[in-house]
């Protein structure tokens, strides 16, 4: 198989803008021509690109076939599944359930990185490395650049995760004109929006993760009414069943060291791939795993019975996830126009027999589900560069809207480049005992401070009840209307009390401001993020001194005193911290605080215990 070799861009080639879909197993990208979207594939080589990054002791990484082909000669210097790591950090990514033969570790952040040739690589680093060779990819196939792109994500990703996308193009010198859901893409690449107006359902099992969405078509505009999901749920993990197998079948012959080498477990997912592909053409299937270096040639016939036994609980997840989203959206299975399917994974006639069941209605399956999200951001890509298809060219808030928090810091509640209509809803509380109001000042801008951002306006809402700091309920809700017109508003929950605010955010600001304050967020980021780490740093500061405050009196007859004497020097640390700016002696101070305060914790938490059980017999408690 042929690889792509990742060269220079000769900024003289005519330059296109392309649809592309970032996976977790395969990247690929399209293009509008002769009237409809079309995958892009050099002449004898497949469309997609494995999403698969080998960094060789000397010169760049190598990216898709070629890369695939070193995961069983170097394993631990070969990334796949780069997308599962976007965003998230240790605690996210249950690595023991799901080993992979690469190191993966965590950074300052608490953010996952991979270690290869001694060199901490982020995700976004890795995924830059995949887009340049699905880049070179389209360049082989049409002879021109890509300019720019419509690229897709999960309709679950966070912000966090859209944000890593986002820079792993801009490291790849691609200019992102939307980040635009997968569901979505791939309805556009059906012509759903077509129909008038309808309820879709689209289930995406791909290589790392599943997600259902459920849409509403209406007069060519999306809206998504729910979505659910796991993200450590995909064609991996019936690969994994698979490799499940043929440990078993090997542990009594190999040596227990053998069955958790690194080339081994490169191997035997290899060869579960091939297994699983071929039990979705034939009834039966070879599971073959070589290993010449360790004398092994291991063969076991499965059955297709077989596998879809071992992947039934699997499947099964995916249809309570695909339940959820209809509980949530307020919907029965009857409400469903149409069902898409989506991800190489449901090619397992098991999966497309599941889902048929639950929907009572045979899915869409005349596109191909590994290419139905890039054709589909390729319509999108279309009709923003000037396309006559009929839908709804939506706009996009060019700067992130959000509202000042304590200390100063930005909660941003709708990204820039969001696609508007939008909105967005997340719940605040009070900071001090007996407050009975709370002041909201609506900032727009990408730095991390409200006082580097544009103030749209401030309002107050009264009427709180007078509670201990942290337990009034209030939920903040963003809505950017297609006008562009925002509605801040904002809803006590135990009372009802409520405020809100209209704004126009683009009012009197020109393109060159808005340019400029973009500029300006990328040229402070690092900076901002410090500055902002210590704004949180001292609310978090003055939250855990006054925790500790309110119960170091009543506690201290069950603590000894090296324990009074170490949390006092670490209060008055923290004291002293609270004026300091410099985040090493505020995390510092902060962490300290934490430590020597764990004593008094579990005092108290015995005094909850012992309150709770206080008087009950056992079968009570």
């Amino acid at each position: 198989m042929g690889y792509i070799e990742l060269d220079v861009l000769n900024n003289d080639a005519p330059r296109v803008v392309v649809g592309i879909d970032l996976g977790t197993t395969n990247s690929l990208a399209a293009l509008w021509q002769d009237g409809r979207p079309q995958v892009l594939a050099p002449e004898g080589l497949p469309a997609t690109v494995p999403s698969v990054v080998h960094v060789p002791e000397e010169g760049n990484p190598l990216v898709g076939h070629a890369a695939k082909g070193r995961a069983l000669i170097d394993p631990t210097h070969t990334v796949f599944s780069a997308k599962r790591l976007m965003g998230r950090g240790l605690a996210d990514l249950d690595l023991d359930q799901a080993p992979v033969p690469y190191r993966v570790t965590e950074s300052e952040r608490k953010l996952a990185q991979v270690e290869l040739r001694g060199k901490q690589w982020t995700p976004q680093e890795l995924s830059a490395w995949i887009l340049t060779g699905v880049m070179e990819h389209a360049k082989a196939a049409t002879g021109a650049e890509v300019a720019s792109a419509v690229i897709t994500v999960p309709a679950y990703f966070d912000d966090a995760q859209r944000q890593a996308t986002r820079d792993a193009a801009r490291l790849a010198g691609i200019e992102v004109l939307r980040i635009v859901n997968e569901p979505t893409a791939a309805s556009l690449a059906y012509g759903l929006e077509q129909k008038g107006e309808g309820t879709v359902a689209v289930y995406d099992l791909g290589g790392g993760t599943f997600d259902v969405s459920l849409l509403s078509i209406e007069d060519g505009v999306f809206q998504v009414l729910a979505t659910n999901g796991d993200t450590r749920l995909g064609g991996d993990d019936f690969d994994q069943a698979l490799v499940g197998l043929a440990v078993d079948g090997l542990r009594e012959r190999v040596p227990a060291a053998l069955l958790e080498d690194p080339a081994f477990l490169q191997a035997a997912r290899l060869a579960a791939e091939r297994c699983k592909i071929a039990l979705s053409r034939d009834p039966e299937a070879d599971l073959h795993l070589t290993l010449p270096d360790h004398d092994l040639d291991w063969r076991r016939a499965v059955t297709r019975e077989e596998f879809e036994a071992l992947i039934g609980p699997l499947i099964e997840r995916t249809l309570q996830s695909c339940r959820r989203a209809l509980l949530d959206a307020d919907l029965e299975v009857g409400d469903v126009d149409e069902v898409v399917l989506v991800g190489g994974s449901t090619r397992v006639p098991a999966v497309r027999a599941a889902v048929e069941r639950l929907f009572g209605r045979k899915p869409h399956t005349e596109l191909n589900p590994d290419h139905v999200v890039a054709m589909g951001a390729a319509v999108q890509a279309h009709v923003l560069t000037g396309g006559t298809r009929d839908v709804l060219l939506m706009d996009v808030t060019p700067l992130s809207l959000g509202i000042e928090t304590i200390g100063g810091a930005v909660a941003k509640m709708i990204e820039r480049n969001s696609t508007i209509p939008c909105s967005h809803k997340e719940g605040f509380t009070t900071y001090a005992d007996g407050q009975t109001g709370i002041v909201f000042n609506v900032v727009q801008g990408e730095r991390e401070l409200a006082e580097d951002c544009r103030s749209l306006g401030r309002f107050e809402l009264k009427g709180l009840p007078p509670l201990p700091a942290g337990m009034a309920r209030v939920g903040v809700r963003f809505a950017l209307d297609a006008d562009g017109m925002l509605t801040v508003t904002a809803k006590e929950e135990s009372t009802g009390q409520s405020a809100s605010i209209e704004i126009q955010p683009m009012h009197g600001l020109t393109d060159d401001e808005v340019e400029g304050m973009l500029e300006a967020g990328f040229e402070h980021a690092r900076e901002d993020f410090d500055r902002r780490r210590v704004v949180e740093l001292h609310t978090e500061l003055g939250t855990m001194l006054l925790a500790i405050g309110k119960n170091l009196e009543s506690a201290r007859g069950a603590l000894d005193p090296e324990t009074i004497a170490e949390l006092e020097e670490a209060v008055a640390a923290a004291e002293a911290a609270r004026s300091q700016q410099e985040l090493p002696t505020v995390q510092g101070a902060r962490d300290r605080l934490e430590q020597a305060s764990l004593p008094l914790a579990a005092v108290l938490m015995d005094g909850v215990v012992k309150q709770a059980v206080e008087g009950k017999r056992l079968d009570e408690v």
